[in-house]
This record gives structure tokens, sequence and C-alpha cells, in this order.
């Protein structure tokens, strides 16, 4: 079959690999109908994350399962179905705890599994998945083509975007900043809105990108940043910033914007895969009486599972 595979910075290469087969019987075979690229693919590929060796990349993708080992239960061949970006068996005590990315028997795809299978990446023709019981969320109702790009979103970005917000406290009436304004942090304004915000600021610096901040539910932009960033999110928030802010892009300036922009007493919502050395700037917070969720991975697969109907 095809998969994209990167080699070095800017490298990425679509080759030929090995079809993937079933190897444990908790495992599944899924033909993705649709897969896309991730912000945090864009580390390795512009070189700020080293690529060491060549591998498969992608971790976003909704498929159709064309076979299920003997023990699989939850899903069977013929599913439309949407997979997160890791694997996880949803029953260890992390999983039930509401933190699945830290299963105790989970993995990565494009990588080798704790029972020694390979997990292929999202981005080729065909998956093995892992532990499909616990990581693949079946569709059962009858979808549309139309459909396909929505539940796509579910599997990262859409429920990225709803934990930030979910993270950050959002509720009715309340005002917040969002931070970024890539695919996650777009998808931040339709959960700011979805959960009753009347205030959202995008803080976006490209005029496509506002102008889908806005049809998403933004009631103002902000293209600056830093202090005079700042400052206008506080002009639009009775001067004392943001009750809610969502960070959506993962660098050590992003988080300091975000920050920066919460009134004291405010929350912070990360969910920016940390790029270039994000620090917690502790006295500040201590100062202002901020605080910010320290913990965003929790919930996460419970919140995007919210959209799926009939899990």
């Amino acid at each position: 079959m095809l998969a994209t595979v990167i080699h070095a910075a800017r490298d990425i290469r679509v080759e030929r690999v090995p079809d993937p087969e079933l190897s444990t019987g908790g495992d599944a075979i899924v033909r993705v109908v649709a897969s896309c690229v991730c912000g945090s693919a864009l580390w390795p590929y512009r070189g700020i994350t080293p690529t060491r060796e060549p591998h498969r990349i992608g971790h976003e993708f909704v498929g159709v399962v064309e076979a299920v080992g003997d023990r699989v239960e939850r899903v069977d061949v013929g599913d439309f179905v949407i997979a997160p970006f890791y694997v996880c068996d949803n029953t260890c005590i992390n999983c039930r705890n509401g933190v699945s990315t830290s299963c105790l028997h989970g993995s990565w795809w494009g990588g080798v599994d704790r029972l020694g299978g390979f997990a292929d990446g999202g981005q080729g023709e065909r998956v093995r998945v892992p532990l499909a019981d616990g990581t693949l969320v079946p569709v059962r109702d009858e979808i549309t083509d139309a459909q396909i790009p929505g539940l796509l979103a579910l599997s990262d970005v859409m429920s990225t975007g709803h934990h930030a917000a979910v993270s950050a406290g959002v509720g009715s009436g309340e005002s917040v900043a969002v931070v970024g304004d890539g695919a996650v942090g777009l998808c931040a304004v339709i959960a700011a809105r979805r959960l009753g915000a009347t205030t959202i600021i995008a803080m976006s610096r490209h005029p496509e990108r506002q102008a889908l901040a806005r049809d998403f539910g933004a009631t103002h932009v902000v293209a600056e940043r830093g202090e005079i960033g700042v400052k206008a999110v506080q002009e639009l928030t009775h001067g004392i910033g943001a009750d809610r802010v969502l960070e959506c892009v993962g660098t050590k300036e992003s988080m300091d914007q975000a920050i920066r922009s919460a009134r004291p007493g405010g929350m912070v919502g990360y969910v920016g895969v940390p790029n270039g050395g994000p620090e917690m700037p502790v006295r500040r917070l201590f100062d202002r009486d901020d605080r910010v969720e320290l913990d965003p991975r929790r919930e996460k697969r419970l919140a995007w599972q919210e959209f799926v109907p009939h899990v």
C-alpha cells in the first residue's frame, strides 16, 4: 500500500510499504477514508523537531473497518470509525480517570505498540489499529460524504479546541480570548460559542482566518501581539482581560500572550503542543491569582465523544 514517510525537514515522501496484518487478536484493520495534517507535524516538517530516522506519519483519520481480531467486541467489519490521535484500551485506571492519553497499555501511530505490533501512520491507505475496542469510536448512524470532513475533525482538532474551552471553564456570558487561528484555534472559537461565551476574541493576523473565526462565532478580532495585543484584549473586556483564554499554538510566545491576556483570577486552557520552551511564570500567576489548567489531557476523550452519536 501507499503511505507517507518523513525523512528529514521538508522531505516527506509517498512510499510503498507493507500492507497491515492482524497480529494480536485485539486489533483491527481500517481502510482510511480521510486523513489530515496536524499542526504538531509542522515542527518536524520545518526542522524544529529533529527527524532522526525515516518514519511513518499521520495521526488524524477516519475510515471503514475491513477486518477485526477474534477478541474485538465493540467494533465490527463495515463500521465507519473515528480514530483519536493515540492508541488506548479505555479500561486502565488512567483511562477511567479521563486521561486516556496516558493509557498504561497505549501507544502512538507510526510506531510499535506495547505488544510488539506496528501501528501504521494515519496518512496511508490502511492502518492496523491496536486495542481496537478502546481506540476506535464507531459512528452507528448512516453518514453522507458531506459529513466526512466534520467527522474527521473529531479525530483531533475539534475535540482539542473543545477541550481547551472545557479546561479553561468557559461558561455562559463570559469573555474568551483565543490565541492561535489554526484549525484548533478556530475550533476553540466554535467551542466557546457552543458553551455560551458572549464575547469571543480571536487573536488572528490572517484575513482569511479572521473571516472564518467570525463565521464560527468570534465577536472581535485582535491582530496585534505582545503588549499591544494584551491591551487590545483588555479594552474589549472592561479593562481587565478575558475571563478565559484558550492557548492553541504551543510556543513560549503564545503561552505568554495567553497568560497576560487573562484577567486576574482568570483561567487559561492550553492545548498547543509545546515547542520552543513554554514556561510557567509562577510569580506572575501568584501575584495575579491566575489559575492555569495544568492537566490539558484530562477528559479529552470523553469531551470529544460527546459529539459522536451513540458512542
